[in-house]
């Protein structure tokens, strides 16, 4: 004998179906309103409980916003050194010094003169040799070491890497000015490299080419958070419209915060 199928004009509704051995695991329900009489109405979008879509977007399903990847923020204005070099209608991306292990060598060398030769003055001292003139070389050299140091520093101070809407610049010297530019058209190639002390300090160095050639910025070591940088440079090279339309954004929300200020 058949069963018969329920008499729906009855009232009668089948069972629900049991799902109690079934191994699929739910994720989550979403309500979908009941459709309209219009024909040409859109499909109902299904409602999804806030807690459900969470759930959703951290498994990863279709649909689910994907990370974006955050570089350092924009400088407003380039400083008086760079600004020089600047023509009218550039505009200003940032600059950046090197790293502080750029003055690694210099500092070291400061160090271990100033024991060594404080070691050989308190010698000499106590052998009484000479009388003072060894003792007045050696502070003569000392100091000719720390100026070597502080000159040293003094240029990693006024050495900078620049980079515009137009072209990567690196500026360096204190008596004698170097000026290197490359324009970013004429980049072909670009890389970071980190050891694994520039990865525990965040430094880098990067390695620029173009159409082949040498070039004074070819390599430039000791650059600061290489990876956001190259991000910064790349995006400049290849999104230049997400650059300005992420500037004139910020701009705007700082003119609203200043008009909230005044009034």
């Amino acid at each position: 004998m058949v069963d018969e199928p329920p008499d729906r004009h009855r009232g009668e509704e089948p069972d629900p179906p049991d799902h109690s051995d079934d191994d699929t695991a739910v994720i989550g329900r979403a309500h979908v309103p009941e459709p309209t009489d219009d024909p040409d109405a859109p499909p109902p979008l299904p409602e999804f409980d806030p807690e459900e879509r969470r759930e959703l977007e951290e498994l990863g399903e279709a649909g689910a916003p994907a990370a974006v990847r955050r570089v350092m923020p924009l400088e407003d204005k380039e400083s008086q050194l760079i600004a020089r070099y600047l023509f009218p209608t550039e505009r200003f991306r940032g600059e950046w010094r090197r790293h502080p292990i750029h003055l690694a060598a210099p500092i070291t060398v400061g160090i271990v003169a100033t024991f060594v030769l404080g070691w050989l003055a308190g010698l000499l001292a106590q052998w009484e040799a000479g009388g003072n003139y060894p003792t007045a070389i050696l502070v003569l050299l000392w100091l000719g070491v720390m100026g070597w140091v502080g000159w040293r520093v003094a240029d990693w101070h006024f050495d900078r890497f620049v980079l515009t809407n137009k072209r990567i610049m690196k500026v360096d010297g204190l008596i004698t000015r170097n000026v290197a530019m490359m324009p970013l058209l004429r980049v072909t190639d670009m890389k970071y490299v980190q050891s694994p002390l520039g990865r525990l300090l965040k430094y880098g160095t990067f390695v620029i080419e173009s159409a082949g050639q040498d070039q004074a910025l070819r390599e430039v070591p000791h650059l600061p958070n290489p990876n956001e940088l190259y991000l910064r440079v790349v995006e400049e090279m290849y999104e230049p419209a997400a650059v300005e339309a992420r500037l004139g954004h910020e701009s705007s929300e700082s003119d609203e915060e200043e008009r909230v200020g005044d009034s």
